[in-house]
């Protein structure tokens, strides 16, 4: 169980939430939901013990599991399967185990035959108990859930895209909260940060049956209606305008309809009220210009005060940031060209053949299963990392604008003034403040590093960097992952009016319709074909 009381955190000055108290007990399905830059990411770490609080304290009482938004692994020569199975302890086991087993093979000498016989039945009996075989095989199993097959764990993490690397954090700690772990049940509080990013649907719907059956903690942040839908059992809603997490014991439905409720109930108290404290002020007013009647007016003023002070506080509409992609700078008929490209990681062969030619204007999504290597298509075509075969070829005026779907493109360690001002080196600064407030960055947030950011607040400050590029050709990968729904129909409806050219790849069917694209390619054969709908349902499993 997870207890935080007098919680109160920051964002420099700004306060995000004030003296709060949250539990998570076992049972507990608890959505976290709330605006982009409200402090979901922010509370869920601090929860987690990675940050601190600015006040209050969090008691831990068993044992939880966190996915960060953004996992930056340490060793990323470990293989995936390694780095699941880590999580128990048992990587190191079956290599020792595997170890003794050869010197059990291969030494001579009896005595130390023995011993090294001895030693792999100390290492059994301790794999034994932490579940053993079932174990592993559980592990496998819940890899093959989330679209990670056996050719993936078997390679190194540093040969993986993000997606896949975020997909093995999340295996490892299902892995940890695993019935198997627990003779039956998982006290194991889950601490997850968009869970389904980079997952197809058939992943989704498993990671759903498997949120739903837990019966340890569990607080989501997602911006998946359906998965809040079907797993929730209570929410906490962040405020921003108020500071104050609003907790509604209830599932997802119940509280959309309670919320709404809510702020009607709000809106009416305060109309009503700011009605009656209106007439007083003005019959206090009156009254105030005489003399004998002075001190009733003061008391009538009072009480104007008095109603409206007693109110809840109505939620104020969300501000929405103003999201467009840039005009882009003139340039030839065909600004970039890649031909015959191919890459592999050792003997594993990612794609081959592949060959694009993207004229100006021009509108093209790249699909295939999880793996197949769209986000390092983009990253060669954007010029950071080197083909094995083939090569891409810039033509007159190109201009770039990658977005990574890892922000791969921020320096995290810098800050948010400074990695926009590094996009843009040569745009007068209050036009770059200027494009920041539009993308709903001020103030503070400026000077604060952007690896402290939230997931849709790196989103913004990415997309921003793009806006101040004035690119013609835009490599876009995972442009809505992590926005709220106000920010996403933003993208969306940049993209229907950007008139550049666009190489997308996305799970989001919406990104695609919005496009409206002219071409695919199909990894990793490196297939062109025109595009019809036939291809939208592959978007959700691709």
């Amino acid at each position: 169980m997870i207890t935080a009381t007098g919680l109160e955190l920051r964002a420099g000055s700004r306060v995000l939430l004030s003296d709060a108290t949250l539990r998570v007990r076992p049972g507990d399905r608890i959505g976290l939901v709330g605006r982009n830059g409200a402090g979901k990411t922010t509370t869920l770490r601090v929860l987690a013990g990675e940050s601190r609080p600015h006040a209050g304290q969090v008691s831990n009482a068993g044992e939880f599991g966190y996915l960060p938004q953004d996992p930056r692994e340490g060793d990323l020569s470990v293989t995936a399967r390694d780095r699941v199975l880590s999580a128990r302890g048992l990587d190191t086991l079956l290599a020792e185990m595997i170890k003794a087993q050869t010197e059990m093979a291969e030494l001579v000498d009896e005595r130390e035959r023995d011993r090294a016989i001895a030693r792999y039945g100390r290492l059994e009996e301790r794999f034994a108990a932490l579940g053993g075989y079932a174990a592993e095989s559980e592990a496998a199993r819940i890899c093959a859930n989330l679209g990670l097959e056996d050719r993936i764990l078997a390679q190194p993490l540093r040969t993986l895209s993000g997606g896949q690397r975020r997909r093995v954090e999340l295996a490892r700690i299902l892995f940890t909260a695993s019935e198997a772990s627990a003779g039956g049940r998982s006290g194991t509080t889950l601490l997850l940060d968009e869970p389904t990013n980079h997952l197809d649907a058939d992943s989704i719907s498993w990671l759903r049956g498997y949120l739903r059956n837990h019966d340890g903690g569990l607080v989501v942040i997602s911006h998946d209606v359906d998965l809040l839908a079907d797993v929730v059992n209570k929410v906490w809603f962040l405020d921003a305008t108020r500071g104050e997490a609003d907790i509604y014991n209830m599932d997802w439905h119940r509280y959309l309809t309670t919320r709404a409720d809510d702020e009607a109930r709000r809106r009416r108290e305060r109309a009503n009220a700011e009605k009656k404290a209106s007439a007083l002020q003005r019959q206090a007013a009156k009254m105030g210009a005489t003399a004998t009647k002075a001190t009733a007016a003061k008391n009538m003023a009072r009480r104007a005060d008095r109603l409206l002070s007693g109110l809840d506080e109505v939620r104020r509409s969300d501000k929405v940031a103003r999201i467009t992609f840039p005009a882009p700078a003139p340039c030839g008929r065909t600004p970039l060209t890649a031909t015959g490209l191919s890459k592999s990681y050792g003997s594993l062969e990612i794609f081959t053949g592949v060959d694009l030619a993207i004229d100006r204007g021009s509108r093209v999504v790249v699909l295939g299963l999880n793996g197949a290597g769209k986000t390092t298509l983009l990253r060669l075509l954007g010029g950071m990392g080197t083909p094995d075969t083939g090569s891409v070829i810039p033509g007159h005026g190109l201009r770039i604008g990658y977005y990574a779907q890892e922000h791969d493109t921020l320096n995290h360690d810098d800050t948010v003034w400074h990695n926009v001002r590094h996009a843009a080196p040569d745009t007068d600064a209050q036009q770059l403040r200027n494009l920041l407030g539009a993308f709903l960055l001020t103030g503070e947030q400026l000077a604060q590093p952007a690896g402290t950011l939230s997931g849709g607040e790196k989103t913004r400050l990415a997309l921003a960097g793009l806006v101040s590029s004035a690119a013609n050709v835009l490599l876009l990968d995972e442009p809505t992952n992590n926005l709220d729904p106000a920010s996403r129909e933003q993208v969306l409806d940049a993209l229907r009016s950007y008139t550049g050219a666009v190489v997308l790849v996305t799970h989001d069917p919406g990104a695609v319709d919005a496009l409206q694209p002219e071409r695919v390619i199909l990894l990793p054969d490196g297939t062109e074909d025109h595009w019809s709908d036939d291809y939208r349902d592959l978007i959700q499993l691709a």
